[in-house]
């Protein structure tokens, strides 16, 4: 079996010369198979009927075997032959030969520099694009961290609004004037019960 790689003409035919050859030859030797395995049952019902012989079904199987052996030697040395022939006429794209798709390489033909500047210019263009990619990633996090931060700011505001709306029920309208009681009242609550815990050290004392 060749080991030619046939690229141009997988791309025409749609399957490589060399599978084509493949499955030609196994089925030609899986007829050769059935054939000898037909006339071996053919001559064992003659077999039968025939008296007074020297001849056994074990010794008919050899036969066959030696002759299915025989063929196939043949067929190998017949079959290398015409692979070669049909890779090398039939299955085979000359090499001046374009196929349809490939006619605009008449017209555009570029040297191998050309090709060269090409390619470079493709590996810049990608590594634009992901550089494209990666900013846009980190600008999509950076906006769903300004989402939360904005989220945090409103809830902020709202409990600063509740806190001026209960201010405003007990006679305070200004929040920093608020912020100064709340810090007076507690302040006083932590001197009440800093008397409160003196006391009771004292009574125990005693």
């Amino acid at each position: 079996m060749s080991a030619k790689v046939m690229i141009y003409e997988t791309q025409f035919f749609g399957f490589t010369p060399q599978t084509c050859m493949m499955r030609m030859y196994l089925a030609f030797q899986d007829h050769l198979f059935h054939m000898m395995l037909v006339i071996e049952e053919v001559i064992l019902k003659k077999l039968e009927c025939m008296r007074d012989t020297k001849l056994t079904s074990s010794s008919i199987r050899r036969s066959s075997e030696k002759f299915l052996a025989y063929m196939r030697n043949h067929f190998d040395r017949l079959f290398a032959k015409m692979e070669q022939v049909l890779l090398q006429v039939v299955l085979s794209i000359p090499e001046n030969v374009l196929l349809p798709e490939d006619k605009c390489q008449e017209q555009y033909r570029y040297p191998a520099s050309k090709f060269q500047e090409l390619q470079e210019e493709i590996r810049h263009l990608e590594h634009r694009v992901k550089a494209e990619i990666s900013a846009q990633q980190a600008l999509k996090a950076e906006l769903e961290e300004q989402k939360a931060t904005q989220e945090q700011l409103e809830r902020i505001l709202q409990w600063f609004d509740g806190l001026d709306n209960v201010c405003r029920e007990h006679g305070t309208s200004n929040l920093k004037e608020s912020f100064a009681f709340l810090k007076e009242n507690a302040t006083k609550l932590h001197t009440v019960m800093q008397e409160v815990e003196d006391k009771s050290k004292t009574a125990h004392k005693k």
